[in-house]
């Protein structure tokens, strides 16, 4: 059953990342709208979710859990699947950790213990980090819906993790900003360990272009809703290209504040956030981003 799991985990996760408006249903944070469809005559087995569902990466969490939702319901409606001549289908469970590692690992917890999750999908780094001090030794699997390296280097054999690593795109995301914009890098990523091992492994390979690193800072998107002093001071030495990234919400408002504050350089965000999620962020104002594909 686990190496079966392991199969269905991946191919459901293909779809965290998207944008549905179906329904996150169980859990604390139940929301409303179309509910998870039933598939009659299955064994329903709970697939459990932990991500920030209120808080500065609220839209980033609601559709990390909509995009399950739209999988899950997609396997429900064509009967759910076959194993061993046993039929089953999945339901939701949902928690709100607020985007805090700790909470995260709590949650974790209740959701194995209260809702026989065999599987907890964490869309965060830290979350994720935190769960796999203990999921071993309690006997689930951890859906990873993130690119930090680290996650998998960790050698723990019930953590799948979905999307590619992002030091992949460091390389490449570096050179086209270099020479499109300039040698001046500001980096203000957010300040989770998500966005500091980010910023990590840019810096260095920023300046090995040529490149220089004339700001180092960052956001803290659980407290700051006002980005104005961050971006002042981040702008302070003039820089080419600023770094930014997190959750697409919270990213996109520095943005605009760096443009609303004069910055006419480019921008290397983070893989975190997604362009198209941006721009229904800014609206009419998405001319915000343009300097990343100019």
């Amino acid at each position: 059953m686990k190496r079966m799991l392991f199969t269905i985990v991946g191919a459901i996760g293909l779809l965290v990342g998207c944008n549905a408006d179906d329904t996150i249903v169980g859990g604390d944070n139940e929301e409303q709208g179309e509910a998870i469809e039933k598939a009659v005559g299955t064994e329903v087995i709970n697939l459990g979710f932990s991500g920030p569902l209120s808080g500065a990466a609220a839209f980033y969490g609601q559709n990390a859990a909509s995009g399950l939702t739209m999988a899950i319901n997609e396997i429900n409606e064509a009967g759910g699947f076959e194993v061993d001549g046993q039929r089953y289908s999945f339901n939701l469970v949902t928690l709100d950790d607020q985007y805090l590692p700790n909470e995260t690992g709590a949650n974790a917890r209740r959701l194995v213990q209260e809702y026989d999750t065999p599987i907890v999908y964490v869309p965060h780094s830290g979350g994720i980090f935190a769960t796999q001090v203990f999921n071993e030794q309690e006997d689930f699997i951890i859906g990873a819906y993130s690119s930090e390296p680290d996650i998998t280097a960790q050698g723990n054999e019930l953590t799948l993790r979905i999307p590619p690593t992002y030091d992949k795109y460091v390389g490449p995301f570096s050179k086209y900003q270099l020479e499109r914009f300039g040698p001046r890098l500001s980096m203000l990523p957010t300040n989770t360990q998500y966005g500091l091992d980010w910023a990590e492994e840019l810096a260095p390979v920023w300046e090995g272009l040529g490149g220089e690193v004339v700001y180092e800072g960052t956001v803290d998107y659980s407290k700051d809703t006002d980005f104005f002093t961050l971006v002042t001071n981040a702008l302070r030495d003039d820089p080419d290209v600023m770094f930014v990234g997190g959750a697409s919400e919270p990213t996109s408002q520095v943005m605009q504040q760096a443009r609303e504050l004069g910055f006419e350089g480019g921008f290397l965000v983070m893989d975190q956030a997604k362009l198209d999620e941006m721009e229904l962020v800014l609206g009419d104002q998405a001319d915000v981003i343009e300097a990343l594909w100019a």
